[in-house]
């Protein structure tokens, strides 16, 4: 579907470029339910109101992915505060994560973070991302990693989890879970699709309990440099949330609510 149809029902007060992102958030909430990657009411993914630098969208603090619309998304200042006069509260707590990114990244426009099982079971293990799969090695050199301080709380440790992540746009929290972020609600998107199903490979290959081969070091930059020039800087991401709308427009059309 075009941006620009996603504008047509934009309500009184609320800007094209607005509504067109709490839809595209929206739908992404609801796709983030039929691919399981929800954490029941926790959770978040967050995205700067378009043409502002320190206002966000986010979902109301309570209900499950699968409610959330692109009416009833919040939106809120860096602090957490709720400036749209909303009837939902948000979750502060877990805004922090994002603002840390978000702050630090003016590039970083969408904000991503899971505990999926599988990404939780990587962030467990020592060495992390192995490079032994096909979406594994996009992500050579390119995966950003924070040590896990607790829930994350603190106005402190968001500093060093941002310096953590730096200019990259997909980090493993260690013993914590996964993180993506990106200029756009696809970009984002497709960054942790890739993460999760190399985290997904990674959990089924090592219980196997037989030899795992990996392909040469420089194999592995080589197709990561690859993926950079198709799917990062192309126009492949796009083309994937375009799909994923599709779906959710048959699946669960009550997100455009």
């Amino acid at each position: 579907m075009s941006p620009e149809a996603l504008t047509d029902r934009a309500p009184a007060g609320t800007s094209p470029a607005e509504w067109a992102a709490r839809v595209e958030l929206a739908a992404c909430y609801r796709l983030f339910g039929r691919l399981g990657w929800h954490e029941m009411i926790y959770n978040h993914i967050t995205l700067r109101v378009p043409g502002t630098e320190d206002q966000f969208l986010i979902n109301p603090f309570g209900l499950m992915y699968r409610e959330v619309t692109a009416s009833n998304l919040v939106r809120i200042d860096t602090e957490g505060r709720v400036l749209d006069g909303s009837a939902y509260g948000v979750n502060p707590a877990g805004f922090i994560v994002h603002r840390s990114v978000h702050m630090a990244r003016p590039d970083a426009h969408c904000v991503m973070h899971t505990h999926t099982t599988a990404g939780l079971a990587v962030a467990c293990q020592e060495e992390g991302l192995l490079p032994i799969s096909f979406p594994a090695v996009f992500y050579t050199d390119r995966l950003a990693y924070h040590d896990f301080e607790g829930i994350t709380l603190e106005r402190e440790e968001c500093a060093r989890l941002a310096a953590s992540l730096g200019t990259r746009n997909a980090m493993i929290l260690r013993n914590h879970g996964l993180l993506t972020c990106g200029p756009t609600v696809a970009d984002a998107f497709a960054e942790l699709y890739h993460l999760q199903r190399a985290c997904e490979v990674q959990v089924a290959a090592l219980a196997g309990g037989r030899p795992i081969r990996t392909p040469p070091a420089e194999v592995a930059r080589r197709a990561a440099a690859q993926f950079d020039a198709t799917a990062r800087h192309g126009e492949q991401n796009a083309l994937l949330f375009a799909a994923m709308l599709r779906w959710m427009d048959e699946a669960e059309p009550g997100f455009r609510r």
